[in-house]
């Protein structure tokens, strides 16, 4: 099963391989390069089928817990104080999401959408600190009935160009469920009332809609 955001790009990708390989065993006399040719581009469009993956997630909603967003692994786990919408102290997590992992993003809590922001930006690479600050992002808050506001954002990476988020403000969310893309490497950070009881250690490998990063 693969993401709709990725059918246009799944659908260019099989028509070019396919006109190259067409090219390729029309005009190349040298079965060895044409065979090559061949197996570079499969490779290509495998890589690009397994970034576009969808798997389905069984998430079993509890409103006093927040689940992972994200396939990736946990890269920060500290306080700070965040300038954007909160302006004060709050529990960062963030979550790396190599180009081999699933992309997706899902809520990683049922409520209701009070902020949704574009930010464009900059492509450091995921990791670096300055990325949730100067990087293509999106912030979302999510009031929730348990935790109150929680915000997460999605950050591009040095390879990511295009942030898809379905948030709107005013829309009702439920935990586990698709909210939205981010193309070729980026991270998800997610800020949290320092009373949460954090789940995860550093460098722990995390999976989108069922693994637990807070509890109350």
């Amino acid at each position: 099963m693969f993401h709709k955001e990725g059918y246009t790009i799944i659908t260019i990708s099989f028509i070019i391989i396919a006109l190259i390989n067409l090219l390729s065993a029309t005009y190349i006399d040298s079965e060895l390069i044409s065979k090559s040719i061949g197996l570079i581009t499969i490779i290509v469009l495998i890589l690009i089928l397994q970034f576009f993956r969808n798997p389905k997630r069984k998430t079993e909603l509890n409103d006093e817990l927040i689940i992972s967003p994200v396939d990736g692994k946990v890269v920060a786990i500290e306080k700070v104080h965040e300038k954007e919408y909160f302006k004060d102290e709050r529990i960062q997590i963030s979550i790396f999401m190599s180009p081999l992992n699933v992309h997706v993003t899902r809520y990683a809590a049922s409520g209701s959408i009070k902020f949704s922001k574009y930010h464009p930006g900059k492509y450091l690479v995921a990791w670096h600190p300055k990325s949730s600050e100067k990087n293509e992002r999106t912030t979302i808050v999510i009031n929730t009935k348990i935790f109150g506001e929680i915000l997460y954002r999605q950050i591009a990476g040095a390879v990511a160009r295009r942030i898809v988020n379905y948030a709107k403000v005013g829309n009702d969310v439920v935990q586990g469920k698709d909210a939205g893309f981010i193309k070729f490497g980026s991270r998800v950070d997610l800020f949290l009332p320092l009373d949460s009881k954090i789940k995860v250690e550093l460098n722990q490998v995390v999976k989108g809609g069922e693994d637990t990063i807070a509890e109350k």
